[in-house]
């Protein structure tokens, strides 16, 4: 069994919207949301941060009913409350992805899921794209803006709330090989995809680029976190923090909609990583308090504590 460092990570709070996407099967849906979501793994370059919750309805928890009736995903953006613009930053992700990668894909709506004010008039600027055909009508039970198009019609909500969430919870697995080291983190993904409320947002839910804040180069505001490369270890030599042994470290990041779950997610992730053949150490990533004020200690003893 490896050891769990008695350590926490430490996460930043963030601004965040949850929508819900359907289609009429998992094919289309798993298309829209895929698109929805790309490029969104770290907001040191994306736009946003996003990723799937989860699937619900038929196919998927079917204890969540989805207002059509259809296939849907449960999707999450988010950017960090830290942000000056971070507002207008998460409107204009969410008009992007939702106009470009939502609406253009077949059979598929788009619901609001926080009742919240403030919230975004988000369905009146997309639906300006029916160059004055578009209309509101009652659909399930709600008015919702319908779009005309070539396919036959889109139909999304008029109002879309957000409110704060919490970014940047994360786990570091340190193996004796590489190979351990993506099967720790392949399993601890998997446990986090399968809590609900929080999501995973590099591809395949892991991550072999941990940064830092800060660079050597003025113009990068994050860069590689060389303390914690194995290949820099004999060139560091007591400043590596690499434990002897371990040759390769991935990393998950977990958001969601508040510490508490984000704090679930992350036991849940350590539980079914933590007797993996050649895991040395499960880790996490935190700066003292610089990045974030909001803490998951790894021990569960210690509980969550939360530095507002």
């Amino acid at each position: 069994m490896a050891t769990v460092v008695d350590t926490y990570a430490e996460a930043f709070k963030s601004l965040y919207a949850e929508v819900l996407v359907t289609a009429r099967d998992h094919k289309w849906l798993e298309y829209a949301v895929n698109a929805a979501t790309g490029n969104a793994s770290s907001t040191i370059m994306c736009d946003c941060e996003a990723g799937v919750d989860r699937f619900v309805g038929p196919g998927g928890d079917e204890s969540f009913d989805t207002p059509d009736g259809r296939p849907g995903a449960i999707v999450q953006f988010h950017v960090p409350r830290f942000r000056k613009d971070r507002v207008r930053a998460l409107e204009k992700a969410m008009l992007t992805r939702i106009s470009q990668n939502v609406l253009t894909c077949p059979t598929t709506a788009c619901f609001n899921l926080l009742d919240t004010d403030p919230y975004f008039k988000l369905g009146r600027k997309i639906a300006y794209f029916g160059d004055g055909y578009e209309k509101i009508e009652s659909r399930h039970g709600r008015e919702m803006w319908v779009l005309p198009t070539m396919g036959g019609e889109f139909t999304i909500d008029r109002r879309f709330g957000y409110t704060d969430g919490i970014m940047g919870g994360n786990l570091w697995f340190m193996g004796e090989t590489e190979d351990a080291a993506i099967e720790a983190a392949e399993a601890a993904a998997q446990a986090v995809d399968a809590t609900p409320g929080v999501i995973t947002t590099f591809p395949g839910g892991v991550a072999a680029s941990a940064s830092k804040a800060g660079s050597r180069y003025k113009f990068l505001f994050a860069s590689t976190y060389e303390k914690f490369c194995p290949t820099l270890k004999q060139e560091l030599g007591a400043e590596s923090g690499v434990p002897d042994g371990v040759t390769s470290i991935m990393e998950i990041i977990i958001n969601g909609r508040d510490l508490e779950t984000v704090a679930e997610a992350t036991y849940n992730a350590i539980d079914a990583c933590v007797d993996t053949p050649g895991l040395v150490k499960v880790s996490a990533g935190n700066y003292d308090g610089r990045l974030g004020k909001s803490f998951i200690y790894l021990h569960r003893k210690d509980q969550v504590a939360s530095h507002a």
